[in-house]
């Protein structure tokens, strides 16, 4: 498990990354704004539920875990935004 300063900083930097490749897809692709834009808003919502839970991990469980799992979960969400985006 890395520290938690660690992977909050990876987290913001996927998210990041997502957000400027939704950019692009807002100001190149043939998609409707809508869309993307509904896009862009789950994006910020990911970002802000997973760090504030970092910092406020689940009791009764051990670090170990719950980070493998939390890390586990937000790869998940993120491959499911880029196939929507790739979509």
């Amino acid at each position: 498990m890395a520290n938690k300063r660690t992977l909050k900083k990876a987290i913001n930097l996927v998210s990041m990354s997502l957000f400027a490749d939704a950019l692009a897809v807002v100001l190149y692709g043939p998609r409707p704004k809508n869309e993307v834009e509904a896009i862009l808003f789950s994006i910020v919502r990911l970002q802000a539920n997973y760090i504030s839970r970092i910092s406020h991990p689940e009791p009764g469980l051990s670090a170990k875990v719950y980070f493998k799992d939390l890390t586990k979960h937000f790869a998940a969400e993120v491959s499911e935004i880029q196939d929507q985006l790739q979509s």
